[in-house]
Formats: C-alpha cells, sequence, structure tokens
C-alpha cells in the first residue's frame, strides 16, 4: 500500500504565551466533556457497582485526561486516540474503509502491517485491550487497577465518538477548515451541553466489546460528512468579522468561535454532537459493566484507602512527566 504522510496530530504547541489560538490545535472532546462523560457512566452502572464508582467519582472525573497528558511524552501513545480510516481507501471516493479493515489486529496486521496501523491509529483495539484488561483488574480485586483502568476506558470510548478522530483530515487542514475539531467536540459541548438530555438508562452485557468499538468508529465516521459540509457552509454565509471572538480563559487570552456562529453550527447540526455524547456515555458503562460480569461479577464494595489513592496519584503524575509505563508497551490488542 502507499504511504501517504500523516498530519502531525498531537504536535501542538504548549500554551506558554498569553495569546493562542485554540482553534489551531486538537483537544480530544474537550477536558470538561472527558470528565462529562466518565461521571454520567457512574449512573448507568447497577447496585452492585453503583457504590465504588461513586465514592471515587472525583479521580474519575480529574483524571479522565490523564491519557492526553501523556501522549507527548509515552511512546505509542497518540495512536490509541484515533483511526484515520478513510487513509486505507487511498482517495477512493466509493471505497468503504469499514470493507477493506479486518477487524481483528492479527489479520489487519497480516494485511497492513503493524507499522501502518500504528501511524494510522489503533483506538478500536486499544478500547478492547482495556477492557480485557480490566476483566483481569475485576479478578483479582486489584481497587487500584480498577480506578485506573476505568478512568483511561472512559478517554479511548470517549473519543471514538469523536467523528473527527477517525479521519486524515482530523483538523480540517484539507478542506481549509483549520481548528474544526476543537470546535466540534470541545467549544460546542462546553457552550451547549447543560441543555442535554442524559437520561439513557442503564448500561448493558456486550457481547463483543471489539465489535462495539468498530460499530462506534464506523457510527463516528459516518457522521464525518456533517461536520464537515454544514461548517463550510456556514463559514460561506458568515459575516467574517462575527465568526471569532478572543477570550479570556485562565491567564491566558485564545481566539475561539463566537458564540453566535457556535450556536448557529450546533443547530445544524441537529443534536450530533449530544448523541455522541451520550452514547460515549452508555457505551462506557456498559463496558465497565461486562468487564465486571466477565470476571464473575466480584464484592468491589470495598473502599480505595487514602494511602492507594495517594500512591496511584503519585504514579500518575509521573508518567504525565516522562517516565512510561511499561504496561503501556505491551500490545494485547486481541485477535
Amino acid at each position: 500500500m502507499t504511504m501517504f504522510p500523516r498530519p502531525q496530530k498531537y504536535r501542538a504547541p504548549l500554551l506558554v504565551v498569553a495569546v493562542s489560538l485554540c482553534v489551531s490545535f486538537t483537544c480530544d472532546w474537550g477536558f470538561y466533556a472527558h470528565r462529562e462523560i466518565n461521571e454520567l457512566a457512574i449512573y448507568t452502572l447497577p447496585p452492585k457497582m453503583f457504590g465504588f464508582y461513586k465514592e471515587n467519582l472525583n479521580f474519575l472525573r480529574e483524571h479522565a485526561v490523564d491519557p492526553d497528558k501523556r501522549r507527548y511524552s509515552v511512546i505509542g501513545e497518540a495512536p490509541r486516540h484515533y483511526i484515520d480510516i478513510d487513509y486505507y481507501c487511498e482517495g477512493d471516493p466509493k471505497c468503504d474503509p469499514f470493507e477493506l479493515m479486518p477487524r481483528k489486529w492479527n489479520d489487519a496486521v497480516e494485511k497492513y502491517t503493524e507499522d501502518t496501523l500504528q501511524e494510522y491509529g489503533i483506538v478500536p483495539w486499544h478500547i478492547n485491550t482495556l477492557v480485557y484488561r480490566l476483566t483481569e483488574a475485576f479478578k483479582t480485586n486489584n481497587t487500584q487497577r480498577i480506578l485506573r483502568l476505568s478512568t483511561e476506558l472512559g478517554h479511548y470510548v470517549g473519543d471514538a465518538h469523536v467523528p473527527l478522530h477517525t479521519t486524515l483530515n482530523y483538523n480540517g487542514a484539507m478542506t481549509n477548515q483549520r481548528g474544526i475539531h476543537a470546535f466540534w467536540e470541545s467549544r460546542l459541548p462546553e457552550l451547549f451541553d447543560g441543555d442535554y438530555d442524559f437520561f439513557i438508562g442503564k448500561g448493558k452485557y456486550v457481547e463483543s466489546p471489539l465489535d462495539l468499538a468498530w460499530e462506534t468508529v464506523e457510527g463516528s465516521h459516518n457522521a464525518l460528512d456533517s461536520v464537515l459540509t454544514f461548517e463550510a457552509q456556514l463559514n460561506d454565509e458568515w459575516p467574517s468579522d462575527q465568526k471569532y471572538v478572543h477570550t479570556e480563559r485562565g491567564r491566558s487570552v485564545i481566539k475561539t468561535y463566537s458564540e453566535e456562529y457556535s450556536k448557529e453550527y450546533h443547530k445544524r447540526l441537529n443534536g450530533q454532537v449530544e448523541r455522541r455524547m451520550k452514547t460515549a456515555v452508555i457505551t462506557l458503562g456498559s463496558l465497565w459493566y461486562t468487564a465486571w460480569v466477565n470476571a464473575g461479577q466480584p464484592d468491589i464494595s470495598k473502599s480505595i484507602s487514602l494511602e492507594e489513592l495517594d500512591a496511584l496519584e503519585k504514579k500518575l503524575e509521573a508518567e504525565s512527566a516522562g517516565e512510561a509505563r511499561p504496561d503501556l508497551q505491551k500490545r494485547e490488542h486481541g485477535n
């Protein structure tokens, strides 16, 4: 297969200047939305799981963004957040990449090579890996590992629900829409998720987490055309001096999309962001539940101690600072 150069998805400048363009780099559902997804998934769980997860709500929220924090410091982290599935069609508009790509890891490696898969993203396989690891953690009643893996699984599940995580055109560079990534997944939820209805019922047992991960990616990719088309149409119609505003965020001033422009784009998407976010919540809760069931439904009512939490916090801080995790180098993507 011809190798097309991949845009540097995660090569973002650090926010060390007073004025920065938030629209120019990736924000991965935004920290806000990732935290919301992890918290809301708790309420999809049965009573025997609910207590443990509710007790650790703050951890699940705060560390929902850890995979983003370490994507620059841990080798092999970045591809776990996306899959540029359209790469495999080599520009053929009539091609269905989901017919070309084998769902099982070993079959995909045999067809495309592992280097190619790593280059263009492995999020569905990594979700499957984490469900397996979480199942093993439940079996041994390792509360630290249960908490950590549950939290991180939420991040990748969230990413898989973002249409722009399924394409080479992840930030609109190919269609003159640079910044659309952060616009869709960060700006819109922050502005409008207070109006979303997150009454979504209980999680369900998943026969094949790998198949569900692939169905998630396919659903996201099918929504991609609307994401790009509606913004392009709106951009053509909107006064250029009313598209962006400068706003304070912390100690920085950022350039971002105006509320009026955002509101109109959100309206044209007709609930798409809400649907993807809600689906992420129920998918995450279902995968937590599935791992627990597959482990034999162990008793997880025992609280994690403050000492254990403190040790886990220190470990996570070290990893974000650049100390690689050995288990992140393992490749257990499923056969």
